[in-house]
């Protein structure tokens, strides 16, 4: 019952949940380590695709000097209303924008950004074109993306927690998409069908992952992301059990108390 059109809807209560729940446990370390290898360059127009609800966006404002422009846009509406509600330490644009379709004119930023968003565009090629298209000469395209669920201990806990419950058709939306682009060759031919000639320049990272609770990253994968539309087109009313089993997953394997868990992406860097 796998739905790839649901994979990039964040919608309803998903995006305060996302914030609330799943910022803190995976996204804010992976986020400064973005911007940080951003803020060596020199900058003055800076582009923000699949920018959800603001992380790398908050980073960029507060760690990238005040003359750097910044202009976030994401595909959902509704993540970029809580990203505004949230805020940022000075002005930033906000645009809503699909990535394969940017309204913006060529050789107009110095870099383009995303945080664990490729994964969600359909047609990556092209969405790597739109980026280099964007970029001026020697701008740089810089990304992460998750690797393998097995390196990610949360995700892979709940999905396999999750089989428990839906035997016959288990939801795999953590292995499928936010965990299926972690082949390097298959970033870097993507890179090149989207018209970037140099070698991309990979680097590996693990981080750890850490909550006061199971049931933290219980609710932040089952609650907070597309996973929840996939429990919930196969049973609506089970949604409170399947968080129930994740958590009890997570807490066998890691403890009762506060949890500590491996997280590991790989960042990318190739320029124009």
């Amino acid at each position: 019952m796998s739905n790839p059109d649901i994979d990039k809807v964040f919608s309803g209560s998903i995006p305060m949940i996302y914030e609330e729940y799943l910022v803190p446990l995976i996204f804010d370390p992976y986020a400064v380590d973005l911007v940080n290898r951003l803020a060596a360059r020199p900058l003055a127009r800076v582009l923000e695709i699949a920018a959800g609800t603001g992380v790398v966006t908050r980073k960029l404002a507060s760690l990238l000097p005040d003359s750097v422009s910044i202009v976030a846009t994401d595909l959902n509406q509704a993540m970029l209303d809580l990203a505004t509600h949230v805020g940022t330490t000075r002005a930033v644009e906000w645009r809503q924008a699909d990535a394969t379709q940017l309204p913006f004119e060529d050789a107009s930023f110095d870099s383009v950004v995303c945080q664990f968003g490729v994964m969600f565009f359909p047609d990556k090629a092209k969405a790597f074109s739109e980026a280099r298209r964007v970029l001026r000469p020697g701008g740089v395209f810089m990304f992460n993306v998750w690797d393998r669920i097995e390196n990610n201990e949360f995700a892979h806990a709940v999905t396999q927690a999750l089989e428990s419950i839906f035997p016959e058709d288990p939801p795999r939306f953590m292995a499928r998409t936010p965990h299926g682009y972690y082949d390097l060759a298959n970033i870097t031919r993507d890179l090149k069908a989207g018209g970037f000639n140099p070698s991309p320049q990979f680097n590996t990272v693990a981080a750890r992952s850490q909550a006061a609770s199971a049931r933290i990253p219980a609710i932040a994968y089952c609650q907070g992301t597309p996973l929840r539309s996939e429990i919930e087109a196969r049973d609506k009313s089970r949604l409170g059990e399947a968080t129930d089993i994740a958590a009890v997953a997570i807490a066998q394997r890691f403890g009762p108390g506060a949890v500590d868990g491996k997280i590991q992406a790989h960042i990318v860097a190739v320029e124009r």
